[in-house]
Order: C-alpha cells, then sequence, then structure tokens
C-alpha cells in the first residue's frame, strides 16, 4: 500500500474518530454536569490532568521507538523490527510499574489538596485509583502496538479501535449517570470499554504481522533517542495538564469545569486538526530516511500549505461559534458562570498558535530532532509553568490561559527559523505569508460574518443550523480569496486530492 493510500484512509478514519470523539466529548461532560454538578465534573478533570503528567513515565518512549522502526520496515527488516518492538515492550512494562505508583501516591495525596463537598475522602481515593487504571492499562496492552502501527503509517487501525472503546464508553457513561449511579461506581464500570480496544489491536497485529516475537534479544540501543525525546514528551504534557493543574491550585473545582467545557470544545477542535496531519509524521519521516530531497520539500510545501488554509477555516468557525455553543450547552447549569469573551478569545487564540506551529513540530517527530530541541522545549514548559504561576496567582484562569498562549507562541517563532535551517533548507517567506494569510482570514471572519448571519442559536439544534451558516459563509469567503491570490498553489492542492481520490 502506497502512501498517498495509507494517507487517505488514515485521515477519513482519523475524521471519523474526530467525529466519535466529539460527539461524546460533548455528551459526556453534559450528562456528568446535570447528573452531578460542576464540583464532581469539576474534580474529574482535574484529577485526570494531574494523573496525564504521569505519563511522563514513557520518556519519549512512543516517539523513539517509532522512529527507530521507520528504517527496517521501510527495509523489511523483521529480525531488527522484532528486536525493536520487544525493547520498546520492556520499556514500557517497566514505565507501567511507576505510572502505577505514582498513582497511587497521588490517591493519598491528593484528598488532603483539594475541598470538596459532594465526595468524602476515601471516595476521592478511590476515584483516583479508578482514573488511575485507565491509563495504566495504556502502558501493559495497547503501547507496543501503537508504536508498530504508527511507524507503518496504520494509524487507521488505531482510530477504528478507538472508535469502538469511544462508543462504548460513553453508552456506559450515559446510561449510569441517568441512572444517579455514584461516581466511583460509575468510572470502575467505564473501564470495561478499553479492554474492548486493545482486543481489536491484539487481533490484527496477530493476524497481519505474523513474524512479530517478543522472545528475541531486545535492541535497547535502538531507544537511546528516548531521553531527548522525554523534553518534547514533558512540553506536550505541561502544555496539556498545567492549566487545570493551576486552575486547581488557584481558582475552584467549578473553575476548573469551566476550564473543561472550553477545553473541551478546544480539543474537539485539535481533533478535527489532526486529522490532516495523523499519519503524516512517519509519511515524512520515511522520505527524509530515503533522502529524496525534492519530492520532501514538493510534499512538504503542499502540506503546510492546505494545513494553513483548514486552520483558517476551522479556527473562523471556532470563534464566531463557541460563545453561543457555550451559553447553549450550559444552559440550566446556574452554579457558576460560563460564558465569558475574554475566556473564548484567549481558548480560541492558544487553539490558534498551537496549530500555526504543528507543521514545522511535526517535522521535528519526523526527522528525530528531539536533543537538537530540548533547550527550546524545556524555555517553552518554563514560559507556560511559571507565567502561569506568576498570571494566575493575580488573574486565576484569564492568567493561566494568558500564559499558555505567550508559551506557544515562542514555540512558533523558534520552530519558523529552526526548521529551515536544520530539515527542509526552503526559504521562510512561503511560511510566514501563510500564517498572515491565516490570521488575516480568521479576523476578516470574525468581524464580518455576524453582520450577515444574524439570528442568536437557543438550542443546540439551533446552534447547528447556525453553526452550519457560519460554516458555509467561511469557507466560502476564505476559498474566494485563495482561488484570487493563491491561485497556483490552490490549484496544485486541489490537483493532488483529485489524484488521491484516483487512487
Amino acid at each position: 500500500m502506497g502512501r498517498s493510500k495509507k494517507f487517505m484512509y488514515n485521515s477519513i478514519t482519523t475524521a471519523l474518530l474526530q467525529v466519535v470523539t466529539m460527539i461524546a466529548g460533548f455528551i459526556t461532560p453534559r450528562f456528568m454536569l446535570t447528573a452531578y454538578g460542576s464540583e464532581i465534573n469539576g474534580l474529574v478533570s482535574s484529577i485526570l490532568q494531574f494523573i496525564s503528567y504521569f505519563n511522563l513515565v514513557e520518556a519519549g518512549l512512543s516517539s523513539a521507538a517509532v522512529y527507530s522502526l521507520y528504517k527496517p520496515i521501510a527495509d523489511k527488516d523483521h529480525d531488527r523490527i522484532n528486536r525493536i518492538v520487544t525493547a520498546a515492550k520492556h520499556f514500557y512494562i517497566k514505565s507501567g510499574f511507576i505510572f502505577v505508583g505514582l498513582v497511587v501516591v497521588l490517591a493519598l495525596c491528593y484528598p488532603f489538596i483539594t475541598n470538596s463537598t459532594v465526595l468524602d475522602q476515601t471516595s476521592i481515593f478511590v476515584l483516583v485509583l479508578v482514573l488511575g487504571v485507565n491509563g495504566s492499562l495504556e502502558f501493559f496492552t495497547l503501547a507496543k502496538y501503537r508504536a508498530l502501527l504508527t511507524a507503518d503509517q496504520k494509524t487507521y487501525v488505531i482510530s477504528l479501535a478507538s472508535i469502538v472503546y469511544t462508543v462504548l464508553n460513553t453508552v456506559i457513561v450515559v446510561i449510569l449517570s441517568t441512572m444517579h449511579i455514584n461516581i466511583v461506581l460509575l468510572r470502575i464500570i467505564a473501564l470495561l470499554s478499553i479492554f474492548v480496544r486493545t482486543l481489536i489491536l491484539c487481533v490484527y497485529v496477530r493476524m497481519n504481522y505474523r513474524f512479530i516475537r517478543y522472545d528475541v534479544n531486545p535492541d535497547y540501543a535502538a531507544m537511546d533517542k528516548r531521553w531527548s525525546a522525554l523534553y518534547l514528551q514533558i512540553v506536550q504534557t505541561v502544555q496539556n495538564a498545567s492549566p487545570a493543574v493551576l486552575t486547581t491550585i488557584f481558582s475552584s473545582l467549578k473553575m476548573v469545569s469551566v476550564y473543561s467545557v472550553y477545553n473541551m470544545v478546544m480539543s474537539g477542535i485539535n481533533g478535527v486538526m489532526s486529522v490532516f496531519s495523523t499519519g503524516v509524521s512517519a509519511g515524512f519521516g520515511e522520505l527524509i530516511v530515503k533522502g529524496d530531497k525534492k519530492v520532501f520539500q514538493k510534499a512538504y510545501n503542499d502540506f503546510e500549505y492546505i494545513y494553513y488554509f483548514m486552520v483558517s477555516i476551522v479556527y473562523s468557525i471556532t470563534l464566531i461559534t463557541i460563545l453561543p455553543f457555550v451559553e447553549v450547552y450550559t444552559s440550566g447549569v446556574n452554579d457558576i458562570q460560563y460564558t465569558s469573551l475574554v475566556f473564548a478569545i484567549l481558548f480560541v487564540a492558544n487553539g490558534i498558535l498551537f496549530n500555526l506551529k504543528t507543521p514545522q513540530g511535526m517535522l521535528v517527530i519526523a526527522a528525530g530532532l528531539y536533543k537538537e530541541t530540548r533547550i527550546q522545549s524545556t524555555i517553552q514548559a518554563a514560559i507556560l509553568v511559571v507565567g502561569g504561576i506568576i498570571f494566575g496567582a493575580k488573574d486565576g484562569l484569564v492568567g493561566i490561559m494568558f500564559a499558555s498562549c505567550l508559551s506557544n507562541l515562542y514555540r512558533c517563532i523558534d520552530l519558523y527559523f529552526f526548521i529551515p535551517r536544520r530539515v527542509t533548507h526552503m526559504g521562510r517567506k512561503t511560511t510566514l505569508k501563510n500564517i498572515f494569510i491565516t490570521i488575516l482570514m480568521i479576523v476578516v471572519t470574525y468581524f464580518t460574518a455576524p453582520k450577515i448571519i444574524k439570528f442568536h442559536p437557543s438550542s443546540l439544534v439551533t446552534w447547528v443550523i447556525y453553526a452550519t451558516c457560519v460554516g458555509m459563509y467561511c469557507l466560502v469567503l476564505i476559498s474566494f480569496f485563495h482561488i484570487i491570490f493563491e491561485r497556483k498553489n490552490f490549484k496544485t492542492i486541489l490537483v493532488r486530492i483529485k489524484n488521491m481520490k484516483g487512487k
């Protein structure tokens, strides 16, 4: 199967997964809010963010394993693939036990660092353990399959298995929450869904990679990039977990619930954007190890253009529709104010900055440049943590999100200079132009759309109609701009899509 066909499969299944995840992400918190209130919803969100920090024990294992597998998979070197996968499995098992230990420590400490009026300390202790089990199972079951399938550009298999898991998990949560089952018992029963995903991947790998064996001598040297990849892993974890953790410290569990609602929307949007980047890193990694410079540069130039084009459309829609959605979504929940223009702007701005650096950040992974970017990654993490503490102590969630924006802005600037010099060996003007057009289109659509689409949604149904109208307007306006001013690039992308469809 060629790269284009794999990309098409990966894109379609990732898109389907993101649609399912977004729908589940909207449904589950709503039922949690109405059944258990903002405090329980904030408590669960806070615990999950603390636990996400423990994923650092993976220490870049996935990135190092995937990068090490590019060449042997391209060469069909089964012996080396087995040795690398075996080494990865051993490391994952060790990391899994460390993860479990950290979860137990958190379970002992967390009841004393938070104030809950709805759950006693014993219930919180058990809830932390239950939520931690889900993460530990990733290390012991799923991880070794994920690295192999990602390196072989078959993330569509992971996506399909994850769709089954997400649907089953959502059904369990919805049914049990409507029955007002105890929150701890609900989370215990919901754990069943992760075993289904693991079973699907296990069966697929055994059927399609019959040569895989775990009784060979592990190639631990292939994991050398693990420690360099740790820095990138730290940044990703800090970016994802710090806002909720800092909000827990400097604000309240109810404000964590506010954060979780906006973050739910932005996670869904970033999931939509991942449709255009999932699996691409492995494809570029293959081109890099083969040394096909011209094909690589052309492919990257096209990818960057279409990615920024999609950022302008997706985030234009998001900026216009996020507040009406939050207002409708939280209607009837009156224990704290959810709608805020400042929150909306900060969350969307942070999302835009995060995605502006995605094309360049993807090449860092594809080229295995973890060690070469560790200083910059450390600076990015420091900006968020230190800035979040300084601004969060004064302005709460507003200050924390402002620090997150500064962190992503720094990384955008850094990668803008780093990637052309170390990877693409191309000029920077094209990237700067793409970024400028992206921001311009988002600003223009934000100020013009409300003048054309004037009705205000009052329910989820009317919001869907409203968002559809906004989406059509943004698509037409932005496409029209590109047809006039970026005709050559726009035509090239249409031809590439047509050829991919033909294949």
